[in-house]
């Protein structure tokens, strides 16, 4: 049998994707014949275009945002499509030119740019105009759609009914999914989508850390309104008016039966009475929505468990100081080789190492289990399946995080070859079927913008453009989560807070499901318990020093999660933003950690948010420490979860720097990130390298810079940065060997060629050099395992491994969306194997490993090592390196690495080859300022 697919987090979701084994094609087309012509939705079409706002691009901003626009298929269009493989309107028009740029940027000019992407002008031009419609029969909004497209253009001329068309476009287009994360934010995605063990462990991955209640999340939107005054009181009015949109699509789609066919698939719709209810959203579905946004994308940090358990391995393989010496080369905390996106020489302090660590709560070696989450499993659930599943979520929510992905590459006019400022930006958000973002333009008073926001949370444009300005995001990773040690006292379910015996907290979710035609699973049900103290929710137990106690993880979004709105309605607000300033003063309301890009026709700008709190002197934030009132954030209020937070000055910004790059790298110098792996060899080197050449060069335009991205987007980080490291030692003497000089002959051409993993040809599905490809494939893991762990003994490289992962080969498992998710080369050992290289090559390295590990330091060794790995790896077969998984059958190498849209509902999409880029994307360059 083949392997599946490794999955985490959103790759999880199973919805329709298992419907082919209940249909065939001849109940498909009876199906059909009864569901086509008599329900749809009538929309007018108006040959007159819209006006466009001020709009300072001059026609030259563009996004894009694969699949399609059409997010919402009704059960008729997903039986053609799971039968004949046709697509609802919309449904991925987008993809093809987002997936024909990998083999087209070589040839791309300014003026093809929008052969690969979509015109980002405000307004809809003579002769596009697809349809316009009054929702509900409002007289103070419309919504036109384009025929390129289908994007929704939103113009109101009340706030309030701009805001209910955004809730009804958004609806219209992503109904469903909204509905399938509403109930993910609350842990109740198995009683609404089916109990597929994959569903079991994502609805347990975010419980396990933000196990909300219902007062919970009205306490949030309630705290982030009355805290922002006039700006908060207008927000809840923008919400109230968008979920009136949502919630009039659903009374109008559901009698006239266009609403999505997912919910007849799951059961919660009848085809045929149309019995059945869809629930109307309400505000705490917003906040829940926003903290599944918020986990994936915008929270740093964690990890602190697993880095004392790595740090206790290197104590006991080293000693106390010296294996404390080596834990620390491996961290790279502050490395001198990492990678910059401010590179001035900017130094912005956080989470340093003291001088003197107080309060540290290591755990006794041995002590440590992980904090059970289900309880009185019964049917499915009880399954082997199902239990991996849970520990699956488990290692994914406590490990050390490992969160990121998009990119950004800015620079400043003053490198341009029109003078102003030129940008290529966007998140990856991962591949999805419907995908989780959404496209919309919105016009009204106080709101002028045009771009991407998360689907159920778009009352705002959360990434995109205003009529002079574009603004994006990239995930930062600074540490913002610290794990407390709580001393338990009387049971295992009180602990010591402030010297007083208190009760947790119990919160639980009792699911439960049954077989549908989406989901064949069998019924089941289980518990969901989290006991949750002041200092966060119980992730662990263990003893320190002998004494019990519950490791909790605190963050400071936790109960904050509404808090970010009122950054992105300032970022709405041509009122507002009119400068990089005022772009930078709308990012510091944003609590979540991102790195924020800004580009207008004049000034380019960049702002690191995220409420870093201040910890007390002498915490070391990468190492539990004890829930004492001396090691708190400072300023902590327990009940409200707020703290003192460093101050916008003490966060990484700057205003036209000469150039920019992101692609989770480290931010500036003494600015420490949660990850590992922020080293010498990092992707974002892969941005850095080509920007830097280009703004030396000069005259830098929209299609050189989409270049620079598209050609990172391609290139294997290992075979570009280490590999021709690795050729050295190799090299050193002559290799006699026929299959190592075979291999060796492979590897250096591939290098020759620009380490690329690129088609032969556009549609080929066969890569250049695929040989050489698969032979490093093969190969890293092997030469790790070979260069490190003899030296370091399995204990200490096993729990290294668990802080930073080997390797993050396109077609490896790994991150927030599993295999074939196109995000690749973030995390890896590939800065540990280059510092080790290079010493035992006598090279120069600064931040050096503690210790030489390839063959211990001798040039020799080290070579009859990697000598020895590489043959190993190159007599292993394309089947024994992509062995298969649900998507690809073994040996298929292309496949492998292929991106793949995850269903989230009941429409399919066809493979792209891979490309390592942002999901949505923008270029812009403006032409003026007002």
């Amino acid at each position: 049998m083949p392997r599946r697919t490794p999955h985490d987090a959103l790759d999880e979701v199973r919805t329709p994707r298992r419907m082919n084994g209940f249909l065939k094609t001849a109940s498909v087309c009876v199906l059909i014949a009864g569901l086509l012509s008599p329900f749809s939705q009538a929309v007018a079409v108006d040959a007159a275009p819209k006006a466009a706002a001020g709009d300072y691009c001059g026609g030259q901003c563009s996004d894009i945002l694969p699949p399609g626009e059409n997010g919402n298929a009704t059960l008729a269009q997903i039986l053609l499509n799971q039968g004949f493989g046709t697509q609802p309107g919309h449904a991925e028009d987008q993809l093809g030119p987002y997936a024909n740029l990998a083999k087209g940027y070589p040839a791309l000019t300014d003026d093809k740019i929008n052969t690969f992407f979509n015109d980002a002008s405000f307004g809809v031009p003579a002769g596009q105009v697809a349809s316009t419609e009054k929702p509900a029969g409002r007289g103070d909004v419309t919504i036109v759609r384009d025929k390129k497209s289908g994007v929704p253009h939103i113009t109101g001329t009340t706030r309030y009914g701009t805001e209910f068309g955004a809730g009804y476009a958004a609806a219209e287009d992503r109904l469903w999914l909204m509905d399938v994360f509403r109930h993910v934010g609350r842990g109740q995605l198995t009683s609404f989508a089916g109990g597929a063990p994959a569903n079991q462990g994502l609805e347990q991955q975010f419980y396990r850390n933000a196990p909300y209640t219902e007062a919970d999340l009205q306490a949030q939107i309630d705290s982030a309104v009355a805290r922002a005054g006039d700006r908060g009181r207008q927000t809840l009015d923008d919400v109230n008016a968008y979920l009136a949109g949502i919630n009039a699509y659903i009374d109008a789609a559901d009698p006239g039966r266009y609403f999505p066919g997912e919910y007849v698939l799951t059961g919660h719709k009848d085809a045929i009475t149309n019995s059945g209810t869809i629930d109307h959203f309400k505000v705490t579905d917003l906040v829940a929505l926003a903290s599944v946004v918020g986990s994936l994308f915008g929270s740093g940090g964690g990890g602190e468990v697993n880095n004392a358990l790595s740090l206790l391995a290197a104590q006991a393989k080293y000693g106390v100081q010296e294996g404390t010496k080596v834990w620390e080369s491996f961290r790279e905390r502050n490395d001198p080789e990492a990678v910059l996106t401010l590179h001035d020489g900017q130094s912005f302090p956080y989470a340093a190492k003291p001088a003197s660590p107080k309060g540290q709560a290591l755990p006794d070696a041995g002590s440590v289990t992980a904090e059970p989450l289900v309880y009185d499993r019964t049917g499915s659930a009880a399954t082997g399946a199902a239990k991996s599943a849970t520990g699956t979520a488990q290692k994914s929510t406590l490990s050390s995080a490992r969160r990121g992905m998009s990119n950004a590459l800015v620079v400043s006019g003053a490198h341009t070859a029109s003078g102003h400022p030129v940008a290529v930006f966007g998140p990856q958000t991962g591949y999805f079927a419907p995908q989780l973002l959404l496209l919309q333009e919105i016009q009204g008073p106080g709101i002028s913008a045009r771009g991407a926001s998360f689907a159920g949370l778009s009352m705002y444009v959360e990434l995109g453009r205003g009529q002079d300005y574009s603004w994006s995001a990239t995930t930062s990773g600074q540490d913002i989560i610290d794990t407390y040690a709580v001393e338990l006292c009387q049971d295992d379910h009180h602990y010591l807070f402030h010297g007083v015996c208190t009760a947790m907290d119990q919160v639980q979710q009792a699911n439960s499901w049954k077989p549908t035609v989406a989901d064949g699973t069998a019924a089941g049900s289980y518990t969901m318990r989290v006991w949750r103290t002041k200092y966060g929710p119980v992730q662990y137990r263990a003893t320190v020093g002998g004494k019990k106690v519950a490791y909790t993880t605190l963050r400071s979004s936790y109960l904050h999660e509404a808090d970010s709105i009122i950054g992105f309605q300032m970022l709405n607000d041509p009122d507002f933003v009119k400068g990089p300033a005022d772009f930078q003063k709308a990012a510091q309301h944003i609590n979540f950690t991102f790195n924020w890009f800004y580009a207008d026709s004049q000034h380019t700008a960049y702002y690191n948010s995220g409420d870093n709190p201040v910890r007390a002197s002498g915490v070391d934030a990468e190492f539990p420490v004890w829930a004492q009132p001396a090691y708190e954030w400072q300023g902590w209020d327990a009940a409200a979860n707020t703290a003192t937070y460093t101050p916008a000055s003490a966060h990484p910004n700057s205003i036209d720097q000469d150039y920019y790059i992101s692609w989770n790298n480290k931010q500036a110098e003494d600015y420490a990130a949660a990850p590992w792996g922020e080293g010498s060899v990092h992707r974002g080197n892969l941005l850095e390298d080509r920007v830097k050449k280009l703004v030396a060069a000069g005259g830098v335009t929209r299609s050189a810079l989409t270049k620079a991205m598209a050609d990172a987007a391609l290139a294997d980080l290992r075979a570009e940065d280490v590999l021709p490291k690795l050729l050295k030692v190799i090299d050193s003497s002559a290799v006699t060997d026929p299959a190592a000089a075979a291999a060796v002959a492979k590897l250096r051409t591939w290098v020759a060629a620009g380490a690329q993993r690129t088609e032969t040809s556009a549609g080929s599905k066969t890569y250049a050099n695929a040989d050489a490809i698969r032979i490093l494939d093969a190969w890293w893991p092997l030469l790790v395992k070979a260069e490190f762990q003899p030296g370091m003994g399995d204990d200490l490289y096993n729990a290294v491994g668990a802080n930073l992962p080997i390797d993050e080969a396109p077609s490896a498992g790994h991150g927030p969306t599993g295999s074939h998710a196109g995000s690749a080369f973030q995390y890896g050992w590939w800065s540990y194997v280059d510092k080790d290289i290079r010493s035992v090559l006598g090279e120069s390295v600064q931040g050096p490993l503690a210790r030489a590990y390839c063959g211990n330091g001798d040039l020799n060794a080290c070579r009859d090592s990697l000598i020895g790995t590489l043959k190993q790896a190159a007599a292993l077969t394309a089947a024994q390196v992509y062995p298969g998984d649900d998507q690809c059958s073994a040996g298929d190498q292309w496949c492998a690495d292929s991106i793949v849209q995850r269903a989230l509902g009941g429409i399919k999409h066809g493979k792209i080859s891979w490309q390592n880029r942002p999901t949505f994307q923008q270029v812009v360059e403006y032409t003026s300022h007002r």
